[in-house]
């Protein structure tokens, strides 16, 4: 392009007029370019017909005046630039706000809490102070980030959206683990949920004590009489020693609050979030799953019509045993199907009780003789005229092959071609583990055992423990196991929650179970008991302080896995046994029976001989062979408790 100009004639005289000599300068350039200017101005006046101007700079007031003042045109530009910036934090405040409410993006932060769809807040809150009874949870929620609490507390939602520790379950699992979070833990904030709608309770006495008390209004009280005669609420604690889960932010101590007539339907381990049935959300720190079980029934009653279902009673918790106990007091016949510990303790219970209603109490389960798949065969037959002593009608080696209804009564078709007229059935054949949670929460179930797979510290995932009934451990003497007795719950309740804070402490003890038939007879048992098992029994002759009474009276504790912190070191006997195979009529008072693994102790059922837990516990942790059992029975000192 410069070359062409060059090479016009018109440029080329123009460029004529600056052309520079070599060494000149840029002040020169300029002195020559307004020369030009001028005589350019001239020559243009000039062909107007006026007279040539002499060119000279402008002056001031010759300058073009800009519109309004200088601070107005500022101001526009400020304002500008402040529409700018509000417009770019407005866009990344939405931005910001979408991503953290569409998952995009997540702290691990409580979220707040939701309201169940379709509910409007006051209605539900005017709704709970009608209707719900003092210390219950209603469906309500509030907006956990609207004000702090401190101060709006009418804003403060009826279940935290955020705790430290979270027990799902309200059981004796969950009891013994958050006492034993307390102890280590005191400001522990800590919160339950339960499905039923009560505090924690002791279940034993459900199948026990209960039956046996005078009072008829026992199942509105839920207080019982121990053996010793000493009234006790089947409540671990009072209502009053738990906060509402609505107070429980506000503890600056901590405290226990229990979700009653609630369902965690789904936990995430990775999140640490655990969802509810009603669509309530709630993060923890640490969680336990102490689900427990539910009660086993029979195909042939819940494949039943429903006139038939509501005559069937599957024996587990409260409400099971109040509407069992209406019933007895009024039906002419009850049946209950099954002969372990929960069907034989009820049928001696409902035995004793019939002597006075007049009810007929029949007994039917498959084994040969009640708790035949615990106890040896002939303590076995002992047990089972024992129950039949108790005016019990039993039917061993008996199953119900169908079921049906005649005149509002119920007839059970037997599969040895007989049938029972009865008025109400109980089915006590066994627990199945809580487990749905493992279905939602991606949690893994034993094949073998069923229940919660965890390691010997029961944890499951991380900051994710599971005790109880529930829980498939892994024992560090007698394996992979999983139990469903009272103490247990306590046991792996207490070590799950001392592991929540820290303890790391494997599943060592061995937990003990025990079962009362009536106050004269009862046995605790350690370890694997199985009737299959090679057995060594050694008996002596029992006192009138050999006894379930007895050991209550001398200790004023009913539940038995608590009078064995009161047992006493005692001396082994010295008297000589000579063993010998049971006969017919032999009165087992009291004794000792071993269960052998690989000629190893692995079991113990101590019959009728109370306190002396720690002693079998000893021998079954050092996993010794032995030669003469009869030696080992010296360490119970039977003969010295006559």
């Amino acid at each position: 392009m410069i070359l062409r100009h060059c090479l016009n004639p018109t440029y080329r005289s123009h460029l004529g007029l600056v052309r520079l000599s070599r060494g000149s300068n840029q002040k020169n350039l300029v002195r020559r370019q307004r020369g030009v200017n001028q005589q350019q101005a001239n020559r243009k006046y000039a062909s107007h017909g006026q007279k040539p101007v002499e060119w000279r700079p402008p002056n001031m007031s010759e300058l073009p005046v800009p519109r309004g003042s200088w601070k107005t045109a500022y101001t526009s530009i400020q304002k500008r630039y402040n529409r700018q910036l509000i417009a770019s934090i407005a866009f990344f405040t939405g931005t910001t706000i979408y991503a953290f409410s569409s998952g995009f993006i997540d702290l691990n932060l409580a979220p707040p809490m939701k309201n169940p769809p379709g509910e409007n807040e006051s209605q539900k809150s005017s709704a709970a102070a009608e209707s719900e009874p003092e210390g219950s949870v209603s469906n309500q929620s509030g907006d956990a980030k609207a004000m702090p609490v401190s101060d709006r507390p009418e804003d403060i939602p009826e279940i935290p959206s955020s705790v430290s520790y979270l027990l799902i379950g309200a059981g004796t699992a969950s009891f013994a683990a958050f006492r034993a979070i307390r102890s280590k833990d005191p400001y522990a904030k800590i919160l339950v949920i339960g499905e039923e709608e009560h505090y924690p309770y002791m279940r034993p006495p459900l199948s026990k004590e209960f039956w046996f008390s005078d009072e008829k209004e026992v199942s509105k009280t839920l207080s019982f009489k121990q053996w010793n005669g000493k009234e006790r609420s089947i409540f671990y604690e009072h209502e009053d020693f738990y906060c509402s889960p609505r107070e429980l932010p506000l503890k600056e101590n901590g405290g226990v609050a229990v979700v009653r007539g609630l369902k965690v339907a789904k936990i995430d381990p990775s999140t640490r979030r655990a969802y509810l049935d009603n669509g309530w959300e709630i993060t923890y720190e640490k969680c336990l799953i102490a689900t427990g079980g539910n009660p086993k029934n029979l195909l042939v009653f819940e494949k039943a019509p429903e006139e038939i279902q509501k005559k069937v009673t599957v024996f587990r918790n409260i409400k099971h045993f109040q509407e069992l106990d209406s019933i007895s007091r009024k039906a002419k016949s009850v049946t209950i199907i099954g002969g372990g510990f929960l069907g034989s303790e009820l049928a001696c219970a409902l035995g004793k009780r019939s002597k006075a209603t007049g009810t007929t109490v029949n007994q039917v389960f498959p084994e040969a003789g009640n708790m035949g798949k615990i106890l040896p065969e002939y303590l076995s037959q002992w047990t089972t005229d024992k129950v039949k002593s108790e005016g019990v009608h039993v039917i061993p080696n008996t199953s119900v092959k169908a079921v049906s209804s005649k005149n509002k009564r119920l007839i059970l078709h037997l599969n040895n071609g007989q049938e029972l007229l009865t008025d109400h059935v109980v089915v006590a054949v066994g627990l199945e583990p809580n487990t749905e949670l493992a279905k939602t929460s991606g949690l893994e179930i034993d094949d073998i055992h069923g229940g919660f797979r965890v390691n010997a510290e029961l944890e499951a995932r991380s900051n994710l423990w599971v005790a109880g009934d529930a829980s498939c451990f892994y024992d560090v003497k007698l394996g992979r196991r999983r139990v469903e007795h009272h103490d247990h719950a306590v046991v792996s309740g207490r070590l799950a929650g001392e592991n929540m804070t820290g303890a790391g402490k494997p599943y060592w003890h061995q937990s003990m179970f025990w079962s009362d038939l009536g106050p004269n007879v009862g046995y605790e048992a350690i370890g694997l008991v199985d009737s299959i098992m090679p057995t060594v029994g050694v008996f002596a002759r029992a006192s009138e302080k050999d006894t379930p009474k007895a050991v209550v009276e001398a200790t004023g504790e009913g539940v038995r896995s608590e009078t064995e912190l009161m047992a006493k070191e005692i001396e082994p006997s010295s008297v000589d046994i000579k063993p010998q195979p049971p006969v017919a009529g032999d009165d087992y008072g009291k004794g000792v029976i071993f269960y052998l693994r690989d000629n190893v102790i692995v079991g113990i059922v101590l019959w009728n001989v109370f306190n002396r837990m720690p002693i079998a516990r000893k021998i079954i942790s050092e996993g010794k062979s032995y030669d003469d059992l009869s030696e080992v029975a010296k360490l119970f000192n039977l003969h010295s408790l006559e």
